[in-house]
Order: C-alpha cells, then structure tokens, then sequence
C-alpha cells in the first residue's frame, strides 16, 4: 500500500503535465474552429436557397414578356435545378472536387440570372415590366439576396483561413497531426476571379 500511495502522486502530475500540453498544443482550438467554418458554411447554402427560391417568381413575372426569349428562360430554369441538386455537406468541405462542383453551378446560375436580368432591363422591349408592382419587389429581394451571399461567403472564407491557420502553425498543427488528422478546408472559390462574390443585379433588372 505505501508503495503504491507513493506512485500516485508522480502519475497524478504526469497526468495533468500532459492534459496542460494538449492543450497547449491547440487540442479545443482545432474543433472550434472547424465547428465555426461549418456553421458558415450552412449560412452560404441557406443563402443559395433563397436566392433559387425566387427564381420560379422571376420567371412567372416575366414569362409573358420573355415569349420571344425562351431560351434565356430555360437556361436559368436548368441552372437552377443543377445548382438546387448539388449539395455539401459538413465533410465535403474538405473535399476540393466537391466543392468545384458546387462552386461551378452556382456560378452558372449566377451567369445565366445575368443574361436573364440584362433581358428584363431592355426597356424598349419590355417597357411594361418597370411598372409591375410584382416585378419591383421581386428586383429588390434578388438584390437584396445577391448581398447576402456575398457577406456569407466572405464570412465562411474567412472561418476556412482561421481554420486552415490553426492546423498548420504551432502550437496547433500538433494537435491537428497528432490527434486529429486534420484536414484542410476549401475555401469558396471560382476560375474567373472575383467569381466567388455573388454578383450584383443593380442596373440589371
């Protein structure tokens, strides 16, 4: 018994000695920041969706005006449902093919909402489009949409930088190699630069 009692002091220390140095190895700030990237990341899609669930109000204000254009029509009609069909999960943000995927229909959509407003904004052919009430409302929610996605996504780039910083300084990328097999983040990207800010619809519509 006092063989043992006297062990269990130095064990009791070791213990504490090497809690004091996981943590200081960055074991809590790891899960912190990934938890806060991934709750971004849930605010870009959030705003992804509703700017898709406008687009079926869009087309049926400018269906009747939009007869010699159809095609711009369907363009945005099969982006958005390219766009609605990709989804990411939590653990695809590690992932740089899914995320291109997602990225690459999101900017298609946001290309063909382009054409599609410089359509509308033809006020010669569509003089009467500036006077539905329908249509101003639905012009400011869509502008009002495209700034949030903006914010959103900065917001998110900026938790995957302060994610991906974590596990690759010291003391963090410790803990990152050591306990976690952490992984890197992608970051919201496009091929064109600038792409990544959902684009404006002012002077557009």
């Amino acid at each position: 018994m006092r063989f043992a009692s006297r062990f269990a002091l130095p064990r009791f220390a070791l213990a504490a000695l090497a809690a004091l140095s996981l943590s200081g190895c960055g074991i809590n700030s790891i899960p912190t920041a990934e938890e806060a990237a991934k709750a971004k990341w849930a605010d870009v899609q959030a705003a992804f969706q509703e700017r898709a669930n406008l687009i079926p109000n869009l087309a049926a204000v400018a269906k009747g005006a939009a007869d010699q254009e159809k095609g711009i029509l369907v363009g945005v009609t099969e982006a958005r449902a390219k766009a609605t069909s990709i989804q990411i999960s939590a653990e695809d943000l590690k992932d740089p093919a899914k995320m291109k995927a997602f990225q690459d229909a999101q900017n298609q959509l946001s290309s063909s909402l382009g054409g599609f407003g410089r359509l509308l904004a033809n006020a010669e052919a569509y003089p009467e489009l500036k006077s539905i009430t329908n249509y101003q409302m639905l012009q400011s929610q869509l502008e009002g949409q495209e700034n949030r996605i903006r914010v959103a996504l900065r917001d998110y780039n900026g938790a995957v930088q302060q994610y991906n910083t974590t596990i690759r300084t010291f003391p963090g990328v410790i803990g990152a190699t050591v306990i976690y097999g952490a992984k890197p983040m992608v970051p919201y990207q496009a091929v064109t630069p600038g792409a990544e800010v959902a684009p404006s619809l002012e002077g557009k519509l």
